[in-house]
């Protein structure tokens, strides 16, 4: 998971990831609504275990937050300490490893060459060092405000609308407009001039709500 170090703990990416993955709970909701209206519930019951559903799937996303950045923590600190204990030629090739795409390639030898020597050089981390840290817990604490407040805007349309058939084309409208302002965002990330994401953003939102109420969701 991505950090950033200024106010949003996340990067953009990740929050509009997390976003997008907030979003996919309405689709499914809305898609279940007639089974569960058939089934002798009303619409304020519904919407009162949605509301359920949204907060928990915030936690159980912002709990595996927590523990991917304790196992980034943890495998940054292994990291460094094979890079110490390694020879030069095998520390190069470690450090290589860790820098991606072409920017890795990019390296010379000789500026790949003097880092092991700093690292070395530099005491190391100590290991009674907490397992997780603040920016951790405000990274948990975004990523459950995106998960559940991303379903809120289209949720909120059959607290509007008496009309439910209405309230479901409105809340999707909703949905599918938010998938594509994402998507926008996306391709304003990846700089390109491309107007690829905000085509398929919206397109692979509708097919994972689509696979998610099929399989039972």
């Amino acid at each position: 998971m991505r950090r950033q170090t200024d106010c949003w703990p996340l990067d953009p990416i990740n929050r509009q990831s997390e976003v997008m993955f907030g979003l996919l709970l309405p689709l499914t909701f809305t898609g279940t609504r007639s089974v569960a209206l058939g089934a002798g519930a009303t619409v304020r019951e519904i919407l009162l275990a949605a509301r359920g559903c949204y907060i928990t799937w915030g936690l159980v996303d912002a709990t595996v937050s927590l523990l991917s950045s304790a196992t980034e923590h943890g495998r940054g600190r292994a990291q460094a300490a094979a890079i110490r204990a390694a020879s030069d030629p095998e520390a190069k090739a470690r450090l290589r490893a860790l820098v991606p795409g072409r920017a890795g390639k990019a390296l010379s030898d000789a500026q790949v060459g003097t880092v092991p020597g700093r690292m070395r050089d530099t005491p190391p981390e100590p290991d009674v060092e907490p397992v997780l840290q603040r920016q951790d817990s405000g990274a948990a604490g975004q990523v459950f405000l995106l998960v559940t407040g991303a379903a809120f805007p289209p949720i909120l349309q059959f607290l509007i609308v008496e009309s439910v058939p209405l309230a479901m084309r409105l809340s999707n409208a909703v949905a599918v407009a938010m998938l594509v302002v994402i998507g926008w965002r996306l391709d304003q990330q990846m700089q390109g001039g491309r107007r690829l994401m905000r085509r398929i953003i919206p397109v692979i939102g509708l097919v994972m709500g689509t696979v998610t109420i099929a399989l039972g969701g």
